[in-house]
């Protein structure tokens, strides 16, 4: 009845979320709720969340302040230098703009971490793509496909929890994984460049043409309430508004008020109107304005040594990750808005992000600890290990490989990799299987596991690009599988997962 249950209630909570019948934080606090009463839970579902709440509060305060520390950083035009040159480099194609989105993500995840990646790699691309007019949800798939794939690097957490159950090396589990891995990251590259041209097939690539120009600037001026798309001069894309002069050049916003500057010329009876982005968010307006009076120029290579110095803290992991990050912010404050009310309105024009992200951890909360609580976990865990029957022994690590896709999504690496993959590998080892090759087939599944949303960095992720999971979940969730699948191929095909 729990496996039935636990079951039940992930494909509940996915098709609420994905058919967008309800909000994810909704979701995940209502649903299991009621699964939790029908398990039997009474009363005790109360003690059973706000145990888990618990446990995940040092994650909700990480995110926090790394949403606040970094929105710092992008308000002070820390990032600015880095904008300018992925522009300068990639140009208005968004082809090449989502290939260099899954590029950066790709480099950025080299440190392990996925909440720092999708921190970075948002603030640095999502205003390319909103000025440009591209879909979010193409960034949040192509990020989480890098930084799932990537998730496998010996420090990070999942290839570290493998090691530390069955007792064997990282180094020993990763190296062989090298092809694997390799060949996982072209087919998310090839993911990327298809993205790319989808979203260039959609809206053209945004150059400017006298001709484009014109077509623009006659069908505004006939029609100024037309709720269409159209391309217009300098690569600015815009849609029905209020008219402005000739000559003007038009700022979208996320509070809906229109920027003018008449620094740039438009060709002659060019007209532009501009309205509210609705995809944008707080975190990417800053970066849609280069005037903006948040900007410190002159303390720049202070905050690069600040954000260097917080990076290296992370990576030598020498005091908890949370602590980190609120002295960062503290002194990032401190430094570029000494006045107790410039301070006071950095913290609130944060706050939609931080809202967005911590309410959705904590509710997070409570589907891991009904999952705990009722003893889903613990039955679904024993359930998948009685049905792999023992006429399939010779193929332990090949189905370890295949579990690992939903699995890890269902559950937490830490139920998978100290619950399920200990008794398989006791179960394997009886056909000569050694518990370093069921480590390695165990992590082929990381791409998926990473768009689950019982891991914060993706709830990070989704918030901060103002895309809704069940949106991202309908892109990526099929093409992370197809990842994981390729990944555990390559892996027998050359020998580090044994098959038979």
């Amino acid at each position: 009845m729990l496996v039935i249950l636990g079951f039940t209630m992930i494909l509940t909570f996915m098709v609420l979320i994905m058919t967008r019948r309800l909000t994810p934080m909704v979701a995940l606090i209502l649903v299991p709720t009621i699964f939790g009463l029908f398990a039997g839970a009474g009363l005790g579902l109360g003690d059973m969340v706000i145990e888990s709440i618990g446990d995940l509060a040092p994650t909700a305060a990480l995110l926090m302040f790394a949403i606040m520390f970094f929105g710092i950083m992008i308000d002070v035009g820390l990032f600015d230098p880095l904008i300018r040159f992925i522009t300068r480099f990639l140009g208005n194609d968004p082809a090449k703009v989502v290939l260099g989105t899954a590029i950066l993500a790709g480099a950025v995840s080299l440190d392990g971490d996925g909440s720092t990646t999708f921190i970075i790699t948002t603030s640095a691309m999502l205003p390319i793509y909103l000025r440009l007019g591209m879909s979010p949800v193409v960034l949040t798939c192509v990020a989480g496909l890098m930084n799932g794939t990537l998730n496998i690097v010996p420090w990070g957490g999942p290839t570290v929890r493998a090691a530390s159950a069955l007792g064997v090396s990282p180094t020993d589990i990763f190296v062989p994984m090298l092809p694997s891995l390799a060949t996982g990251l072209v087919v998310s590259l090839v993911f990327a460049w298809m993205l790319g041209l989808g979203e260039r097939k959609r809206i053209g690539s945004l150059e400017y043409s006298p001709a484009a120009a014109a077509e623009g600037a006659a069908a505004t001026s006939g029609d100024p309430g037309s709720s269409r798309w159209r391309r217009i001069f300098g690569g600015t894309r815009v849609v029905r508004g209020t008219e402005v002069k000739p000559g003007a050049l038009a700022t979208l916003s996320t509070t809906g008020i229109v920027t003018v500057r008449g620094d740039r010329p438009a060709p002659a009876g060019a007209v532009v109107t501009a309205v509210e982005d609705q995809h944008d968010t707080m975190m990417a307006d800053t970066m849609l304005h280069p005037d903006r009076p948040t900007l410190r120029p002159k303390l720049i290579w202070v905050n690069f040594a600040l954000t260097m110095a917080v990076m290296v803290l992370l990576v030598l992991d020498l005091m908890p990750l949370p602590y980190i990050f609120m002295v960062g912010t503290a002194l990032a404050l401190v430094l570029n808005f000494p006045k107790l009310r410039s301070q006071a309105d950095e913290i609130v024009a944060h706050a939609p992000s931080i809202v967005g992200v911590v309410s959705m951890v904590l509710a997070a909360g409570v589907l891991v600890g009904v999952l705990n609580g009722t003893g889903m976990v613990t039955a679904m865990a024993d359930w998948v290990v009685q049905i792999v029957p023992p006429s399939m022994g010779q193929y332990f690590a090949v189905i370890t490989g295949l579990l690992s896709i939903p699995m890890t999504f269902f559950m937490s690496n830490d139920a998978f990799y100290f619950g399920i993959l200990p008794v398989l590998a006791e179960s394997a080892a009886a056909y000569g299987i050694d518990p370093v090759e069921m480590a390695r087939a165990s992590i082929v599944g990381q791409p998926v596991h990473l768009q689950s949303p019982l891991v914060p960095a993706i709830l990070l992720l989704v918030s901060l690009a103002a895309v809704n999971l069940g949106d991202h979940h309908k892109k990526v969730l099929w093409r992370a599988t197809i990842v994981s699948l390729v990944m555990l191929a390559v892996g027998v095909l050359v020998g580090s997962i044994p098959f038979g």
